[in-house]
């Protein structure tokens, strides 16, 4: 999915990339935006290397990212387009849950993380404070990042040692799919997902692969106790 920008755009408007796999999430944040007099969307993208080029061809003023991307995650992005030094603001909308993934999103050189449930008009909000040159995030989330200590997490003993792509694999094992898929995924080779699941169970805790599968699922559920 990709759009380009139209012309005779309002030029006193700021110019909204938006980053999303999701057609019908993409099209209400779309409609979202544009029924704003000081904001106007000039392209989407339904996948991060799409977006990419993009976002150097139509430079916006900011790029809301999802994170849950086919192929590159949100995150890759993030990063890619920070070590391209591109002009643009980043600002997450995401179902993942903030407090485990916001500090994350923070130090790879987002602008900040919002959730997707959270009401429309607060993510509107969002969108003009990072474009004012604010961090976006909720307050407990930046008391911990002004206090370099981690955020409250689900299960901050484990869960949060993971590094940004473990906590990929985790999620993408924790939908189903295959080790194969997930190499696919991530473009990485077999063997590396392999041993990237025996460094996730390690840090788990958990003793075998079927552990290690029910975790995942729970985790995606948001059921981990």
């Amino acid at each position: 999915m990709a759009t380009k920008s139209k012309p005779g755009a309002s030029e006193s408007k700021s110019r909204i990339f938006v980053v999303e796999d999701h057609p019908v999430f993409a099209e209400g944040i779309v409609r979202l935006i544009n029924a704003e007099t000081d904001l106007t969307v000039c392209g989407t993208a339904g996948d991060a290397e799409s977006a990419i080029k993009q976002i150097k061809s139509l430079k916006p003023n900011l790029a809301l990212v999802d994170l849950g991307l086919p192929g590159k995650s949100g995150m890759d992005l993030i990063k890619e387009v920070r070590g391209l030094k591109l002009p643009v603001k980043l600002l997450v909308v995401s179902m993942y849950d903030e407090a485990l993934y916001a500090q994350r999103v923070l130090r790879a050189g987002g602008d900040g993380y919002i959730m997707k449930q959270e009401d429309p008009q607060e993510i509107v909000d969002a969108i003009r404070d990072v474009l004012d040159g604010r961090i976006y995030v909720s307050e407990e989330v930046m008391a911990a990042e002004k206090s370099a200590k981690p955020a409250a997490t689900t299960n901050p003993s484990s869960v949060s040692r993971l590094s940004d792509l473990e906590l990929e694999i985790l999620e993408s094992l924790g939908e189903g799919k295959s080790d194969a898929e997930i190499a696919e995924q991530f473009q990485l080779p077999p063997k590396a997902v392999t041993t990237h699941c025996s460094q996730i169970r390690q840090k788990l805790d958990l003793k075998s692969s079927n552990a290690l599968i029910r975790y995942a699922v729970c985790w995606v559920e948001g059921t981990v106790k």
